[in-house]
């Protein structure tokens, strides 16, 4: 059992709360029907996925080939560790941005029901060596390289089919970035701790554990254990809780394929909410390209004369830096996207 500490509970007043969406069998069935099931396998596995990126921008994906025991072997370890007493997980502190991080998420002010591990996937980089994990470290960092290579090979595999669906001649146009020794990917342990008796409190609410976001990033892949609390935002607005699936992994479209697709697909809006009694572990992948990439439509995608181009080009450090400014969950590519000519305007007013 997870002892709470005594700050998180005094910050309680100010973490989101949230109306609580109906938790009975017909609303868990529905939910299950809605949301986009990609079996990769599928001849027609390119289709479908252009298709829940375009109407969701999330779907999951099953036959995807990661053995179970990569993953439970991991869920294993960080269950150990956020399971430790708060001083010997104060070690791995503080995130900076890497590292232990407890109820702050970013350094904007947002607040969540939350403590997670990030690290970084580039191997140049020296900060995991750096983060303190309490037991056997080689062997948590072993289970996470591992776990990462996984992730990595299943987005690109996802990024490829997706390059293929849309009928682009060059297949590694988007992977390419994530297989690049210099991408800026990382990966990311979160855990959502019962709270049985705040939760009585709220009459009908949720509590936050995590605010509604984006991903900057191209993909993210998530996985997580078998407790309830993602939700993703409809074009309508609606939020609609995703059945959680231990065995099967999740793909959220980011803000920079959002770009590059050149607002085709939706960089879906998420959040997660706790659970009264049961503890959530999630592991997400984010698959980010090289700092120095610029992000852009794609010319090859580009050939309808009339198109208009939705964004102006970015580098990813740009866009990067610029989402550490903002709150979690601002409109970050709204500074990015072009504004109408004159000629344009002038067009549209006639």
């Amino acid at each position: 059992m997870v002892v709470l500490t005594q700050p998180l509970v005094e910050n309680f007043s100010h973490i989101k709360t949230c109306k609580n969406n109906s938790t009975s069998s017909d609303h868990h069935d529905h939910t299950s029907n809605v949301i986009p099931v990609i079996d990769l396998l599928d001849p027609e596995a390119n289709t479908l996925i252009i298709k829940a990126c375009q109407e969701f921008g999330f779907f999951k994906v099953v036959n995807h080939g990661v053995p179970i025991e990569t993953i439970t072997k991991l869920e294993n370890e960080a269950v150990k560790f956020f399971n430790l007493s708060q001083i010997e997980k104060d070690k791995a502190s503080p995130a900076n941005p890497f590292g232990y991080g407890n109820k702050r998420i970013g350094s904007n002010g947002d607040v969540g029901w939350v403590e997670y591990l990030l690290f970084t996937t580039n191997p140049q980089l020296t900060h995991n060596n750096s983060i303190t994990i309490p037991g056997n470290s080689l062997l948590f960092r072993a289970l996470v390289k591992e776990y990462v290579n996984a992730m990595r090979n299943m987005g690109c595999m996802v990024l490829e089919m997706i390059a293929e669906g849309l009928n682009i001649e060059q297949k590694n146009v988007l992977s390419r970035m994530l297989r690049d020794e210099k991408s800026d990917s990382c990966f990311r342990l979160n855990h959502y701790p019962p709270c049985p008796e705040l939760l009585q409190t709220l009459s009908g609410r949720n509590l936050i554990g995590f605010g509604e976001h984006t991903d900057p990033q191209i993909i993210s892949v998530v996985r997580s254990n078998n407790t309830s609390g993602l939700q993703i935002s409809l074009k309508d607005g609606t939020w609609l809780s995703v059945p959680p699936d231990p065995y099967s992994f999740f793909i959220n479209v980011g803000d920079s394929l959002q770009v590059m697709s050149n607002g085709r697909f939706r960089s879906v809006r998420h959040r997660v909410v706790a659970d009264s009694l049961r503890a959530r572990v999630s592991m997400i992948y984010f698959g980010g390209p090289p700092l120095s990439e610029k992000i852009a439509p794609l010319s090859c995608l580009m050939e309808e004369p009339d198109e208009q181009i939705l964004y102006n080009e970015f580098t990813w450090s740009e866009y990067k830096m610029s989402a550490y400014k903002t709150r979690l969950g601002d409109n970050r590519l709204s500074l990015f996207e072009r504004k109408p000519s004159h000629d344009q305007r002038q067009y549209g007013q006639m």
